[in-house]
């Protein structure tokens, strides 16, 4: 593993993140949490992009960080794919993605997070030619090297713009490193691609012993939690912020208490809501939803866990006894939580 050290702050903070009560940030630095719904490539900040180019003598389209950092205006979640995708091309060898991992784990424990569960897209990955025993052994060194300090699993998501039969493929080519793996994932773009789309993909990872979790409701309808719940089998919706326009689809959330993993900051920065003033997470909580908070990309999309936790808190006035409810059932959604 290089030396290659996490970030203090995400490198949009100091511009977009209002200025935050220092016993507020304290408080929430010091709850203990987990995180559910966070994408290891999605921490890969612009200072990293570039020292993990050099080292891997990749040629990167952008001059400088700065020039990086200006490209982070999104329209939509496909804008930020399109970036995403291009960054991840500087991961190449296992120390770069021990790195990378290091960094989010470092950065997480300093948050307050005792439990991760991450997402990572190895058919981002495996499609440029990184074999799936380079990230996996990364992934394991740093999970390894900060496991005095929190508890991780990872979470393998099929990238939902591309064909089940490639989802199908990956899940073969994971099957020697499954002690690793928790659960898999959905993600990538939901518009056009309904989580119904991946049924035997689901129904497969289920048989080798997986757990299900997948992103819904995001940009897609309220029909696509419905899917992910009935056809997938989920058991945790990522993001899920479409509910609300449901009512019959909120009461069973309600009722049978399913998690959903809420990124504030993503929301904005991805235009689902136009500023977090405007967010549903007060709505979600009075409903009697089982919400968390969660960082999603923080690289990409202003701040890491803590931060969504007091932009959320700022603006949405929410107390200390329902930041406390939300990090609450953050622990208790964990999936590792869930088998014990």
């Amino acid at each position: 593993m290089s030396s290659i050290q996490s970030p203090d702050s995400s490198p949009l903070e100091a511009d977009y993140r209002p200025a935050m009560d220092d016993d507020l940030g304290a408080f929430v630095a010091t709850l203990p949490k987990a995180e559910l719904h966070v994408h290891i490539e999605g921490t890969l900040e612009p200072e990293m992009m570039f020292e993990l180019a050099k080292r891997n003598r990749i040629e990167f389209p952008y001059p400088n960080v700065d020039a990086v950092r200006k490209a982070y205006q999104f329209t939509n979640l496909q804008s930020f794919l399109d970036i995403y995708y291009q960054a991840a091309a500087v991961l190449r060898t296992a120390d770069d993605f021990a790195d990378l991992m290091s960094a989010y784990l470092t950065t997480a424990t300093r948050d307050g997070v005792r439990r991760a569960e991450i997402f990572f897209d190895p058919q981002t990955h495996t499609g440029r030619g990184v074999p799936f025993a380079e990230f996996m052994m990364g992934f394991a060194s740093a999970q390894e090297a900060h496991a005095d300090r929190i508890s991780t699993d990872l979470i393998m998501c099929f990238l939902r713009h591309l064909p089940e039969d490639a989802a199908l493929d990956t899940l073969d080519e994971a099957e020697p490193y499954l002690d690793q793996i928790i659960a898999v994932g959905l993600d990538s773009s939901e518009v056009g691609h309904p989580p119904e789309k991946f049924a035997r993909a689901y129904k497969k990872a289920r048989s080798m012993g997986l757990r299900a979790v997948a992103h819904a409701g995001e940009e897609g309808t309220p029909d696509f939690i419905w899917s992910a719940l009935d056809v997938l089998g989920a058991e945790r919706i990522d993001h899920g912020v479409r509910c609300l326009e449901d009512p019959n689809l909120v009461q069973r959330l309600a009722v049978e208490q399913i998690p959903l993993t809420v990124c504030p900051l993503s929301n904005v920065r991805l235009k689902v809501v136009e500023r977090m003033e405007d967010h549903p997470l007060p709505r979600m909580l009075k409903a009697g939803l089982n919400v968390s908070i969660n960082s999603d990309d923080p690289a990409y999309f202003g701040g890491y866990i803590a931060d969504n936790y007091r932009n959320a808190a700022e603006a949405l006035g929410l107390s200390r006894g329902e930041l406390t409810r939300i990090a609450d059932n953050s622990l208790a959604a964990s999936l590792k939580s869930a088998t014990q």
